[in-house]
């Protein structure tokens, strides 16, 4: 690895060198910061049956927990630790941030109630909101377009990384030690990862990629703001994302539970069959969307498919999702759970990199932040919740009708699975009209 040397003048941009390789060392390792922080957001789904068992929990207790209590502080913290971003150094705050969040994923499992708990998880949500729009703004510093959505989906591929892992560890774990324990043994590597992060990454002058000889002076937030939000391509990706996330946030917190409950999978058996689906078709759909999007618009001269790529993949993803949902042998149900998820992740990479086409190089953390506060908002902090609800609404209306305890509790969340995943076909739709201003919406190459 080649080192990136510090920077030494006022611009700062004239004397900093990174080798190629060194670009994708810095990409590799904030990957690893993103599985980290994914595995400690994560890692409450593939435990929320023994939470449930213990505490007695409702389905829309546990939607609340998973989804909303980590969602507000964590969406709304983005902006101003993004603004910050944008003026300071994105390095110290992203070692920062990862050592808060670990320490309070420790800290979750000394939680003894529900109220506890939630706090917990609040806690999570504010370490984690440093972590995000940072790290695309380095990442967009450090590569070229031409270039970038592949980079930026790597980082994301963080995302399926960190759920192998919560799964395979919460899952072992938690059945040879308790649940509590798990959170101890995937909170404390952060600690070490952040000392890592602070000491080997280089803070990139802005405008790296784009070869600027100066660094360009963050523009007032107001008019950040009034720029980015006057754009219908943002409202409309946006809308297509935070309508992704809905879905993906919601089916996938869900998953361990509906294997559990509809096909008698252990929690152990859950954890490493979501853990092996989710490192394959998660880590291999989200690169490949990334790819495919920059192969696409780079060799046809045409910068929508970088939103057509996620569209058609978003649709692609219902029928298959559904076909998951109603079918009864458990080996299928696990192979078609495993194609539905490379289409549902394959709209990532291309969704982020192209709100970095939408700002300026001292607007990108703040952007990247405007666009995570929707998608978290919406599909973090409602998507699991929603699911939560309408398993309990189809759970009481199936028991009304005589049916067993367990069974209800089973076709409650298959019908709850199946409603969500329809709403894809929405997310479809924004991702089309979005392409159709792309062009026009985006900045030029070196502002």
């Amino acid at each position: 690895m080649t080192n990136a040397p510090a920077t030494s003048d006022a611009s700062g941009v004239q004397n900093f060198h990174a080798s190629d390789g060194y670009r994708w060392y810095v990409v590799w390792l904030l990957f690893l910061v993103y599985v980290l922080n994914f595995v400690d957001r994560q890692i409450l789904t593939i435990l929320m049956e023994p939470i449930r068992e213990e505490f007695h929990f409702t389905d829309t207790q546990l939607g609340l927990l998973s989804g909303l209590a980590f969602a507000v502080l964590y969406s709304t913290l983005g902006i101003p630790i993004a603004r910050f971003a944008d003026r300071s150094n994105r390095v110290n705050i992203i070692s920062i941030s990862l050592f808060v969040w670990s320490l309070f994923t420790v800290i979750t499992g000394r939680a003894q109630s529900f109220t506890q708990l939630l706090l917990a998880r609040v806690a999570v949500g504010i370490g984690e909101a440093g972590c995000t729009p940072p790290a695309y703004s380095i990442i967009s510093d450090y590569f070229e377009r031409k270039r970038r959505t592949t980079a930026i989906a790597i980082y994301t591929m963080g995302i399926y990384g960190g759920v192998f892992v919560g799964f395979i560890v919460g899952a072992l774990v938690a059945q040879e030690y308790g649940w509590r324990m798990a959170f101890y043994v995937v909170g404390a590597p952060g600690i070490v990862l952040a000392i890592i992060v602070k000491l080997t990454l280089r803070e990139p002058p802005r405008g790296y990629a784009e070869g600027m000889t100066v660094a360009p002076v963050p523009p007032p937030f107001l008019d950040v703001l009034r720029s980015v939000l006057s754009k219908p391509t943002f409202w409309h990706l946006a809308l297509a994302a935070s309508l992704h996330a809905f879905v993906g946030y919601g089916v996938n917190g869900f998953h361990p539970s509906f294997l559990i409950r509809t096909h008698g999978l252990t929690v152990a058996e859950a954890g490493v069959v979501l853990a092996i689906v989710s490192a394959v078709s998660g880590i291999g759909g989200t690169w490949f969307g990334g790819y495919l999007a920059d192969r696409l618009s780079n060799s046809r001269g045409d910068v929508r498919w970088q939103l057509w790529t996620p569209g058609i993949a978003t649709l692609l993803n219902v029928p298959v999702a559904i076909l998951a949902y109603t079918l009864s042998d458990k080996n299928m149900v696990i192979a078609t759970m495993f194609i539905g998820l490379v289409f549902g992740v394959m709209y990532l990479g291309p969704s982020y990199a192209t709100m970095q086409r939408l700002v300026t190089v001292r607007e990108r953390a703040v952007g990247s932040s405007l666009l995570l506060l929707i998608v978290n908002l919406v599909g973090l902090g409602l998507g699991p919740w929603l699911v939560g609800i309408v398993s309990d609404m189809m759970n009481n209306r199936f028991l009304a009708e005589g049916v067993t305890a367990a069974l209800a509790k089973s076709q409650g969340l298959r019908w709850a699975l199946i409603i969500m995943v329809c709403i894809n076909v929405w997310s479809f739709v924004h991702y089309m009209i979005a392409a159709r201003t792309l062009e026009r919406d985006s900045v030029p190459d070196r502002t």
